[in-house]
């Protein structure tokens, strides 16, 4: 039995493994437990492993790379196309098989311990704010019901609800008085864990230089910057900038037939989270634009201003965003620093 191609569907605690020669034939095909896996992929002679992107994949890709295979990982949008027949673990094996040897498959990099530890504090930090946010509805709702209004802005609700525990305030009841303390305190505490995760990120930012070079571009602040980096890591799975944008979904949506192309929105494909730090990024450069005088912008900045005049603001932004995008793939495959006064005749013509 000589296994050329290796297709694991992953399970919790069940793998199922489809294997073929090198002339296509199943040579192949049983279960798996976690522990018989592994036993399993070290005494395997090196061969092509294909898995789908899902929980647990990076950790066993890094697994399998270290023992001599080539492994590779493919969104599961991708496979489907390529499962046969009716929908079971073996069947999905199979396809991911398949797929894995097609030539124009687009494959997902293999991420780092570091990145997934970044992307952990990143996915607390979002549910630390959604959590926050709900309690100061709660909080808001709950006095409005008393009559009692706090102002717009995250910001307010600690000191009017503090204004409103003093015991010398008598617009709220004793008991009314309990809860809210309690609420309050809940909020504090969102408060030191989002700041906490904040001080981490500034923390890996210091130990990472391809974070510092990321946040020399507009736009760029440290969340954006740690994100992008444990979001796509090696920049160089993408063939350009453009890909990456792509991937991000800050493309039009294409729909061509016949020789006739038509265009719409953005395909709003890929990673929800880090397209939206770019979107909010740009939307925050344009903010800065209007207190500045044409002559004293760079060119990038003057071509951004003119695309927001001419094709509007919401529109100028997200073109503002696909070129970040570029701009952050353009520095981490050459090494190169940004530069703030980079002269590109598109961008000369563009302003002219």
């Amino acid at each position: 039995m000589t296994i050329k191609t290796l297709g694991i569907d992953i399970g919790k605690n069940k793998f199922h493994l489809y294997g073929v020669d090198s002339f296509g034939k199943m040579v192949l095909k049983k279960q798996l437990t976690r522990s018989k896996l592994h036993e399993f992929m070290v005494n395997l002679p090196p061969c092509l492993v294909g898995m789908e992107a899902c929980g647990g994949a990076h950790h066993l890709a890094r697994l399998f790379k270290d023992w001599g295979h080539d492994v590779r990982l493919m969104a599961i949008q991708h496979v489907k196309p390529y499962a046969k027949s009716y929908k079971n673990d073996f069947n999905d094996a199979a396809g991911i098989c398949e797929a894995v040897t097609r030539p124009h498959m687009n494959f997902v990099g293999i991420k780092t311990v570091s990145q997934q530890e970044i992307l952990a504090l990143h996915n607390d930090r979002s549910r630390l704010i959604e959590e926050r946010t709900a309690l100061a509805n709660g909080i808001r709702g709950l006095l409005l019901e008393h009559g009692l209004t706090i102002a717009q802005g995250i910001h307010k609700i600690l000191p009017n609800v503090t204004q409103l525990l003093d015991p010398e305030c008598e617009e709220v009841t004793p008991l009314l008085k309990s809860l809210l303390f309690d609420l309050i305190e809940e909020f504090k505490y969102k408060n030191t864990l989002i700041k906490k995760r904040d001080d981490q990120f500034k923390s890996f930012a210091k130990a990472n230089p391809q974070v510092q070079q990321l946040m020399t571009v507009p736009g760029i602040g440290i969340i954006a910057a740690t994100a992008f980096i444990g979001k796509v890591g090696n920049v160089n799975v993408f063939k350009n900038g453009r890909q990456l944008a792509a991937w991000l979904g800050l493309v039009p949506q294409q729909y061509s037939t016949g020789g006739k192309i038509q265009l719409g929105r953005i395909s709003k494909r890929g990673d929800r989270y880090l397209r939206s730090l770019l979107v909010h990024g740009a939307r925050s450069v344009l903010k800065t634009l209007k207190y500045k005088k044409q002559e004293s912008l760079s060119p990038l900045m003057a071509w951004f201003r003119k695309i927001a005049d001419r094709r509007g603001h919401n529109k100028g932004i997200v073109a503002f965003a696909n070129k970040m995008a570029r701009i952050l793939w353009a520095l981490l495959s050459s090494g190169n620093d940004y530069q703030h006064n980079y002269k590109n005749t598109t961008f000369e013509n563009a302003v002219a």
